[in-house]
């Protein structure tokens, strides 16, 4: 079969791949030799320094306000309509159609949006010298009011669980990026060598509908993803040694096992050889620092009731007092999911539910934090991933998937207390004063560790990475005390 390029074209050919292997510096020859000088100053310098400890303690770019996070994540969706945002025009206007003007190109995600408004279901009263309104639904948290900032003014892309949750945690509605946890840990590194510095607990009836993405390190190293915890049992699966394994076992098997690991990071310099030694030597620490964690039962009966916690039940409540617990011996970031607010019907006896079996421990979280002098370096992060629609779905009671505006609250960490921010239209549907983005709400947590977000980054895929993206993003100083 004859070559269909003439000879012209196949010399011409010829001559721009002689060109480009020569003349452009990235020959074959070239790149073999920038691979091999590359891993020789790997090694070398892995040699020279040991395995790199990807959770050491770091320096932020500046001074932080807040040292320690614990991100009480409402999976499902609250209905900031019966818990932060009073509107009195939405009960004036209960039962009539929404003024078309409102809902023009606006996506539902399950209801027709030409579906009548619902007025909010609970009374509503100032509470603190602030005067922060909230329902009746908040007797607790109602007492911690000048210590919260409650931001009104929420909003987010997505309508639908999965994709808002993952945003909520990680910046982007694609799965497969790092965190805000693993973010914190890659910027901070951690204080305790007995615990993983990102810790995950559940509760409610089901986890997150966006799974472990919530918590996952992304392109970033292993290590820095969230350990998922079990509030009873063992603490972690498989933790326990099985049948015919005692500690000396235990011990040399590991111990040959990281010298094998050691000899190959100091020959290729992988992150992730650092990240797996990490984790053999974690695991072995945690069989006696995570059971002692986990007991609840050496906590004084005054502060058990204070939380509603019972010792070996699985609870919001108990999860709250173990997230002090942990704060107290080093872990960086815990992260509490209680799913699901997804009341699409039964309003009232859904929010009753979940607000009994939340608020009381996070009022107490407050109190607690604040009595051992932790709330000023702890930020406690409150809400879910959308709020609820003011109109109806169902008959009388429900609300569908809302992500114009939504509310939040947020504490100690250099929170200002007794803040009221942001502010939503008479019906509770858009933002129309400071509105906060998710990438907002990033920024402003990232600046309250110390990090500039523009400047957190790693390189992945040739691109300088980082938690807000490269859309917009404001650090809202009107929060920071």
């Amino acid at each position: 079969m004859k070559n269909p390029l003439t000879s012209h074209q196949a010399a011409a050919t010829d001559l721009s791949r002689r060109w480009f292997l020569k003349d452009c510096g990235v020959g074959l020859g070239s790149i073999a030799m920038t691979h091999l000088l590359a891993d020789q100053s790997q090694a070398a310098l892995s040699a020279k320094s040991g395995p790199v400890d990807p959770l050491a303690v770091k320096r932020s770019h500046f001074p932080a306000k807040a040292k320690n996070v614990i991100y009480l994540f409402m999976g499902g969706g609250p209905s900031h309509l019966e818990m932060f945002d009073n509107k009195p025009m939405l009960s004036k206007f209960d039962g009539t159609l929404p003024p078309a003007d409102l809902l023009k190109g606006y996506r539902a995600a399950f209801i027709n949006p030409s579906s009548t408004l619902l007025g909010p279901k609970f009374k509503y009263a100032k509470h603190g010298q602030s005067g922060i309104e909230m329902s009746e639904l908040l007797p607790n948290l109602a007492t911690v009011a000048d210590d919260i900032a409650v931001v009104k003014s929420m909003k987010t892309d997505a309508f639908n669980h999965a994709p808002a949750q993952i945003l909520m945690s990680t910046g982007n509605t694609q799965f497969g990026k790092p965190s805000l946890g693993a973010w914190a840990t890659y910027g901070l590194g951690c204080e305790t060598r007995d615990l993983p510095a990102f810790v995950v607990l559940s509760s409610g009836k089901k986890g997150p509908s966006g799974g472990n993405a919530n918590w996952g390190s992304g392109f970033l190293p292993t290590v820095h993803a969230g350990v998922p915890f079990r509030s009873t049992g063992d603490p972690v699966l498989y933790l326990s040694n099985p049948s015919g394994v005692d500690e000396k076992l235990q011990h040399d098997s590991l111990g040959a096992i990281n010298q094998l690991n050691r000899i190959r990071q100091k020959k290729v310099g992988d992150p992730e050889i650092s990240t797996r030694i990490n984790s053999f030597e974690m695991a072995f620490r945690m069989q006696s620092s995570a059971p002692e964690l986990m007991d609840l039962s050496d906590e004084p009966q005054h502060l058990l009731d204070l939380y509603g916690a019972k010792p070996g039940e699985s609870s919001f409540a108990n999860n709250c007092l173990l997230a002090r617990r942990m704060i107290e011996r080093g872990v960086r970031f815990v992260e509490l999911f209680h799913e699901s607010w997804d009341q699409h019907g039964g309003l009232v006896n859904g929010m009753k539910k979940n607000c009994a079996d939340t608020e009381q421990a996070s009022a107490a979280l407050i109190k607690d934090l604040k009595q051992r002098g932790l709330l000023d370096d702890t930020l406690i992060v409150w809400g879910g991933e959308f709020g609820r629609t003011p109109m109806v779905q169902g008959s009388t009671d429900g609300r569908d998937h809302h992500p114009n505006a939504f509310s939040m609250w947020m504490a100690g960490g250099g929170i200002k207390g007794g803040v009221t921010y942001g502010e939503t239209d008479d019906f509770g549907f858009n933002t129309v004063e400071d509105p906060v983005h998710v990438r907002d709400l990033h920024a402003t947590i990232l600046h309250l560790l110390g990090f500039n977000h523009e400047r957190l980054n790693f390189s992945f895929q040739g691109l300088d990475q980082r938690l807000t993206g490269v859309e917009p993003a404001h650090v809202v100083h009107d929060l920071i005390a």
